[in-house]
């Protein structure tokens, strides 16, 4: 049946990348449906410590505005680069992944006081494609067909096309900033002389993760997989094409 093979292919996506992208989605169908209102999820520090509104702390993540382009565009990118990092240097480290984003998100909440910015999923975003392409500066991007660079390009590339958008960088700026810190805390400074780690993942959600039925589910659980027929994996080698 066609849900079937639609759900199958859904469950093929790492746990991590599958549960973020659907979050996102689903909220912004919320809003779409008119059952949720963008003013209850933006965020709003005075409503979080005045009127105990916590979920505020986390849904102003996963709204990227209303169905279309932008949204769309995001979307792209979100799904991409979250799956190619899960699949790649995070690799069975999923709590390590976890807290990734948690240590993102506290320091773009902070940072975002400054700014007086609403919404940080867009910030989360840039976040996500920057780290990667520090990861990995070999590889050569196709950006939409127009040019095609090596990979710690991409994040400018990006906020220059935000721009032209006539959106705010002030948000991939942001993203940028607190990507490289996260990239300079685990990858550059524990290998330099005298260095060391600075970002461990609690061992408390280590414990969490393993024990989160949603990061567990897998398409093993729900039907077995035929003989023969594999998972797809990250995208080979070569250039990687942007739309």
């Amino acid at each position: 049946m066609a849900w079937r093979g639609v759900a199958a292919e859904f469950l093929q996506v790492p746990a991590v990348t599958r549960t973020y992208t659907a979050a996102c989605v689903l909220t912004t169908a919320a809003v779409q449906l008119e059952l949720l209102s963008p003013f209850q999820l933006y965020f709003n520090p005075h409503l979080v410590l005045r009127k105990f509104q916590v979920w505020r702390l986390v849904t102003n993540f996963l709204f990227f505005g209303p169905l279309g382009f932008s949204f769309f565009f995001n979307m792209l990118f979100v799904f991409r680069y979250c799956r190619m990092l899960e699949e790649g240097s995070f690799r069975g480290r999923k709590a390590d992944f976890v807290f990734m984003f948690l240590f993102g998100g506290v320091l773009m909440t902070l940072l975002g006081l400054l700014g007086s910015l609403f919404f940080l999923g867009q910030a989360l975003t840039a976040m996500l494609v920057y780290v990667w392409s520090r990861r990995s500066p070999r590889v050569r991007v196709n950006f939409f067909g127009l040019l095609t660079f090596q990979a710690p390009f991409l994040p400018w590339a990006l906020m220059g096309f935000s721009l032209l958008l006539g959106n705010s960088i002030l948000v991939d700026l942001l993203g940028i900033a607190v990507g490289h810190i996260y990239y300079f805390l685990e990858d550059v400074f524990p290998n330099q002389p005298g260095g060391k780690r600075l970002l461990h993942t609690p061992s408390f959600l280590h414990q969490q993760v393993d024990l989160c039925p949603i990061f567990q589910l897998s398409i093993e659980q729900t039907w077995p997989r035929p003989h023969g027929v594999r998972c797809r994996g990250s995208p080979g080698p070569g250039p990687l094409t942007l739309l």
